[in-house]
């Protein structure tokens, strides 16, 4: 859906949209009890298993409108996304076929996406047969990165969703690995933040500050070992999670919003419709770990910003893109693409609901 709200609807089919979107619908259906949601939600299941290769194993990136593969690459974030709505859909429906597939698409990543000879680093881009790629989808800035945050943040997402709908022994050992990852290698405890794009043994190759991904991180860590019920773990976590968060609102706060990131020595203060949204997550998730009302303070000032100038009242319509310096969209990008969805924003509006019911 573009700017003007026109739906084109042959479009191509990103593969990681229409995971989201069956996260959306099967989330949908357990919090707000309304079982038109699953059946949306099934459509986006069966649209789904037309991505599976049952050749090479995996998803593709992208299909026609149609289902037919467009884009046969494969990429480690758009399996852990396949498996994080997998998880989903399988709690919202018990669907066993489901729960099956995101098993393997799991045993694909493990075997296929991540490195044997070392700590568990995950490859990015690969081709069909699983073959190397140079990583374009994920890189930015000039750089091609050999591994990046992003992905290993979203399979450990995946998996932490894969262990709650049904754990097991061995992903509850991979969960524990990518923990050990961020703590040892992603998180930097002098500067208080993320690295972003690395090389292959994890050394940053460039000065990014992610003020996004990193609060999104803050409240994920704590609910992957929160999923593996290990008080020292958790207990471990808490004040690098802590840290994160509040660093970003040292940095990153612009009443009332955070900005978008800072690449070098530039600052972009792009308001960014994702970044708001897992803004609320996060500071929500550091009221309730501390105690400190500032910190729902904080949830609910970016909340009210969101419903004051992010959300599109035109009717059928959603969150806009970006806003500039004065609150008013700064680009005519699409209300809906491949990486535009109900996605961080839904999510949001689900963990208020629960976290606030509790």
């Amino acid at each position: 859906m573009d700017f003007d709200l026109k739906v084109h609807k042959k479009a191509q089919k990103g593969v990681i949209l229409n995971s989201r979107i069956l996260y959306f619908f099967s989330q949908y259906a357990m919090v707000m009890k309304e079982d038109g949601a699953l059946q949306e939600a099934k459509n986006a299941y069966e649209f789904l298993k037309k991505a599976v290769d049952r050749t090479y194993g995996g998803v593709y990136w992208s299909l026609d409108y149609k289902g037919r593969p467009l884009s046969r690459n494969k990429h480690t974030y758009n399996l852990a996304f396949a498996i994080y709505a997998l998880s989903y859909y399988y709690k919202a429906t018990k669907d066993e076929e489901a729960i099956e597939l995101a098993y393997s698409l799991y045993h694909t990543i493990e075997e296929k996406c991540r490195d044997k000879d070392g700590p568990r680093y995950y490859k990015e881009e690969q081709k069909e047969d699983f073959t190397y790629k140079d990583n374009i989808e994920l890189s930015e800035n000039g750089v091609l990165a050999t591994r990046t945050m992003n992905t290993a943040l979203h399979v450990l997402e995946a998996y932490t969703g894969l262990y709650m709908a049904k754990p097991s022994e061995e992903v509850g050992n991979s969960l524990q690995s990518i923990l050990d990852l961020f703590l040892g290698k992603i998180y930097d405890p002098e500067k208080k933040r993320l690295g972003v794009f690395f090389d292959k043994d994890y050394n940053s190759i460039l000065d990014l500050e992610s003020y996004g991904h990193e609060i999104e991180t803050s409240w994920l860590l704590l609910e992957a070992a929160d999923a593996l019920q290990d008080e020292k773990l958790t207990a471990r976590i808490l004040p690098v999670s802590m840290d994160l968060a509040e660093s970003v609102r040292i940095r990153a706060y612009d009443e009332p919003f955070i900005i978008n990131e800072k690449v070098k020595n530039h600052l972009d203060q792009t308001r960014v419709w994702w970044i708001q949204a897992e803004a609320v997550n996060g500071y929500l998730n550091c009221y309730q770990r501390t105690g400190n009302k500032d910190y729902y303070d904080l949830a609910m000032t970016i909340l009210t910003g969101i419903q004051d100038y992010f959300l599109d009242y035109r009717p059928n319509s959603e969150w806009f893109w970006d806003l500039d310096d004065w609150n008013k969209p700064s680009s005519r990008k699409d209300i809906v693409e491949p990486w535009k969805c109900p996605y961080h924003n839904g999510r949001m509006c689900f963990e208020i609901l629960t976290r606030l019911n509790k």
